[in-house]
């Protein structure tokens, strides 16, 4: 029978790094669904910005076509003017249609970019708690070699912060280091 067998340390590190390892496990299923979602708002963004621009051009263009018939109108006789004004008003109601829509897609990509910064914010906590727990579980694999009491104590700071980060993605809780993000960027 080995010495670790009986070693009420050993047991707890064992245990410790089993529910760790279980923890990290099931924090990343959720991380990866919120990394999913992340490439998907990006992606949102960027369509519903191209088609900002898009819809841009289409308005300059009808608005440059509404000048050009007032222009032209002005030069021809009043037997031709009232085709003209049948022509500027439907651009006119082209343009405003335009707008309308460009204004949704603006609005929409900066939805998506929001929707983006709350997903990686979560992101944020689940990559702290990712970190923590494995010093902590490198800190426990040290442990197990020295059988050093005060090292299983020390590595509990880790645990305890990397847990917290863990539950804070999962829960929702509105708790982000954010200078230790930006050190870690």
């Amino acid at each position: 029978m080995d010495d670790n067998d009986n070693n009420p340390l050993s047991m707890r590190v064992a245990v410790v790094v089993a529910i760790l390892a279980t923890f990290m496990g099931i924090c990343k299923v959720k991380d990866d669904n919120i990394n999913q979602a992340m490439q998907q708002a990006q992606a949102n963004k960027v369509d519903h910005w191209s088609f900002y621009q898009a819809r841009n051009i289409r308005e300059e263009v009808a608005n440059a076509t509404i000048v050009q018939l007032k222009l032209a109108k002005a030069g021809r006789p009043a037997s031709e003017q009232a085709s003209y004004d049948d022509a500027i008003a439907s651009y006119t109601k082209l343009a405003a249609e335009l707008k309308r829509k460009k204004d949704e897609l603006k609005a929409q990509a900066e939805q998506d970019d929001k929707t983006y910064d709350d997903l990686n914010f979560k992101d944020d906590q689940f990559d702290l708690s990712d970190a923590m727990l494995a010093i902590a579980i490198a800190l426990f694999a040290i442990t197990a070699l020295t059988k050093q009491r005060w090292l299983f104590w020390l590595s509990m700071l880790p645990t305890g912060f990397g847990v917290f980060m863990g539950l804070s993605g999962l829960l929702g809780w509105h708790f982000h280091p954010t200078a230790l993000v930006a050190l870690l960027s």
